[in-house]
């Protein structure tokens, strides 16, 4: 298993937190909902299943492009995709 860093692809505000820690993800699923500096609220979702390790994210809290919002432990299982 690998840890996996799930990264802000906006600038904007975290306007919820769709996971929690130690729950399991599934690829493409959205995680976080962002508003970006325009008001449009953008899903975050990233190509990688595992459990939530830590969020270093809340709501309320402002992101840039790049910054971690949490930290996935990946399974490293094949699995079809669409």
């Amino acid at each position: 298993m690998f840890e996996e860093l799930i990264t802000s692809p906006y600038n904007g505000v975290v306007q919820q937190v769709l996971v929690q820690e130690s729950i399991r993800i599934y690829e493409w699923e959205p995680l976080f909902l962002i508003r970006d500096e325009h008001g449009e609220l953008l899903p975050v979702k990233v190509g990688v299943s595992g459990e939530i390790q830590s969020l270093e994210v809340q709501e309320g809290d402002k992101v840039i492009p790049g910054m971690v919002l949490a930290y996935v432990k990946e399974e490293l299982v094949v699995s079809a995709c669409d």
